[in-house]
């Protein structure tokens, strides 16, 4: 069996597994594009479980892209304070809103190139973004996509970019934008590397 097959079989199995799953992800159930992207950007080395809440409190302060582009940092500080890296996000936030407003007509674009030229935002924000917003196909490495493809053997990499370059060259495009709600639901259920206790969970009814 080849690698995509291999990938395959196992994938459908994991999103068998995790579709139904009510475990809400910082990307998901905003209402607006340019929430879905500050979010992803306050995300960045956080657990969504604690990104979730503080942006749900920032939209609540700041309501429009406008009056978070008008934001003063030390304000958005408070609210990011239980975040890592909050104050390099408290500034990324700020300065994307502003750049939205300035270069974007307030839109968020749907064109990878543009996006990672926002602030804070690098492949995987935008990978997200992309998958998440406008439904086109991208492959969004985390650090559980880049864990499981390793162990697994799916790909051998060091690099969350090169396993993003492998992937979408084993993986046929329809699957891309599935890969990464699946594999970040499964990788939160088994920490570490054991490949037998990543089947045990899915073989668990």
């Amino acid at each position: 069996m080849n690698k995509t097959a291999c990938f395959l079989e196992i994938f459908k199995k994991a999103e068998k597994r995790y579709k139904s799953s009510n475990v809400r992800l910082a990307s998901e159930g905003w209402e607006e594009p340019w929430q879905t992207l500050i979010v992803t950007i306050m995300s960045a080395q956080s657990r969504d479980e604690t990104t979730i809440p503080i942006a749900e409190e920032l939209f609540k302060k700041y309501p429009t892209l406008r009056s978070l582009a008008g934001a003063q940092y030390p304000d958005v500080l408070v609210v990011l304070k239980s975040l890592n890296y909050n104050r390099t996000k408290a500034r990324h936030v700020i300065a994307c809103a502003k750049v939205l407003i300035a270069d974007h007509g307030g839109k968020v674009p749907d064109d990878m190139d543009k996006l990672v030229r926002l602030p804070g935002v690098g492949r995987k924000t935008a990978a997200l973004v992309l998958s998440e917003v406008f439904h086109k196909p991208a492959v969004c490495v985390d650090t559980h996509v880049h864990r499981i493809a390793n162990v697994f053997g799916f790909v051998q990499t060091r690099a969350p970019a090169q396993t993003e370059k492998e992937l979408m060259g084993l993986v046929p495009r329809q699957y891309w934008s599935r890969i990464n709600p699946v594999f970040v639901r499964w990788g939160k259920d088994v920490p570490g590397r054991d490949r037998e206790r990543f089947l045990a969970k899915l073989a668990e009814k």
